[in-house]
């Protein structure tokens, strides 16, 4: 019996993300020198993810 390609569970997903979420934008960031500690974390520079 096979199982509806919808049902399968969400840590098989691997499609490439072109949005990041905050904190991995400032991880990034961080990272790269870019960001300091006590910035603000509204108005972030856009930043590409990492492969």
């Amino acid at each position: 019996m096979s199982k509806h390609p919808s049902l399968k569970s969400s840590g098989t997903i691997k499609a490439k993300r072109n949005v990041l979420k905050r904190f991995e934008r400032i991880d990034i960031l961080r990272a790269n020198g870019k960001w300091k500690e006590g910035e603000k974390a509204i108005g972030l520079p856009k930043t590409k993810p990492v492969d």
